[in-house]
């Protein structure tokens, strides 16, 4: 018998449906084979790219040169674009605005490796501080209101190129689905006093039925109500509304419990197309009691289709419980880690 579950945080239904799991085309399994041939984000190749707003560089390299360890440059194609003033206006009962905002891309690593759980604890340190310096210094900027930081891995995912990269768009809107989160989660606060997210990492502790990594900091789970097959999140044990208030201590724990995650996923089902988002507070309110920020990490080994684009439901074929059993039971072969001076970062 399917489940209905509700979800604690914006009050959205999903159908847990495991008998459709036996259903053959359910799961779409899209097979990440590389692609060869010219690839821009590769060392050498850095005039094939907008210059650089942020590197990371070994002593001495010049801008926009070999060298670097982690670079931000502009998207080539971006979504929104920096320049001018809002220019908000309505015409009848229609409301728009400049698209202004900021689109970049993180490009992880020279190697050209197709996932960041291939790279080293100390060398993915290094890719969170980009992400929390890029927000820290956008935040700035009076016109701009959201940072959304965001991986697409695999061509199912949306990715166009498969050496390891995330983007950043910030956006002079919050956007929707941020919204409905920040209203549901202050819901809550109204009437319990908590904060949902904090409520929710106790409850999977206690029961330990949907948990996939623990550590003295961090937590990744399958949530009660996952939309998708394999859905997981992570979450600071500590509450925090926003992800660029992150201290070293955060960042280097965090670094593990990503690899970890993304490795068990990544071995689980036979490395999947993916999409990762950190899910954080808008720039233009301080700490927040009653938001939690958070990674949601998302399989695309289903595809939603008429039910759910005419309701706003979603039907998982995977009960949270199975996926997070099943990825705990992964076991991982890591290696060794390299140490990154901190003389050497920024």
């Amino acid at each position: 018998m399917p489940d209905l579950r509700k979800d604690p945080i914006v009050g959205r239904w999903v159908i847990v449906a495991k008998s459709r799991a036996k259903r053959p085309h359910d799961f779409e399994f899209s097979v990440r084979r590389r692609r060869g041939g010219f690839c821009p984000f590769c060392p050498g190749h850095e005039d094939k790219t907008p210059g650089e707003i942020l590197a990371y560089r070994n002593p001495g390299a010049p801008p926009n040169r070999e060298g670097w360890r982690v670079r931000v440059v502009p998207n080539k194609f971006p979504a929104l674009e920096i320049e001018g003033d809002l220019h908000k206006r309505g015409e009848g009962i229609y409301d728009m605005m400049r698209g202004v905002g900021a689109h970049e891309v993180i490009i992880e690593t020279p190697k050209h490796l197709w996932s960041i759980s291939q790279l080293s604890e100390p060398e993915i340190q290094e890719v969170l501080w980009v992400y929390r310096d890029r927000l820290v210094d956008l935040k700035k900027d009076p016109r701009l209101v959201y940072g959304m930081i965001f991986k697409n891995v695999g061509p199912a995912a949306g990715a166009t190129l498969e050496h390891t990269h995330s983007q950043l768009i910030v956006t002079p809107i919050v956007p929707i689905n941020v919204w409905e989160e920040m209203t549901g989660s202050l819901e809550f606060y109204h009437y319990r006093g908590r904060c949902v997210y904090c409520d929710m990492i106790q409850q999977e502790l206690a029961t330990e039925k949907r948990i996939v990594v623990d550590t003295p900091s961090f937590t990744a789970f399958c949530p009660f109500a996952s939309r998708f097959p394999f859905e997981t999140w992570i979450l600071p044990k500590g509450h925090s509304s926003h992800y660029e208030n992150i201290q070293k201590n955060g960042i280097d724990e965090l670094s593990g419990v990503l690899k970890q995650t993304i490795a068990k996923i990544e071995s689980a089902l036979d490395q999947p197309a993916y999409n990762y988002i950190i899910h954080t507070a808008p720039f233009d309110v301080q700490e927040l009691a009653h938001y939690h920020w958070h990674i949601e990490i998302m399989p695309s080994i289903t595809r939603p289709a008429g039910f759910e684009w005419g309701t706003g439901f979603y039907i998982n074929p995977v009960p949270p419980e199975e996926a997070a059993a099943f990825l705990r039971e992964v076991e991982l072969e890591l290696p060794e880690t390299e140490e990154i001076s901190s003389k050497q970062t920024g």
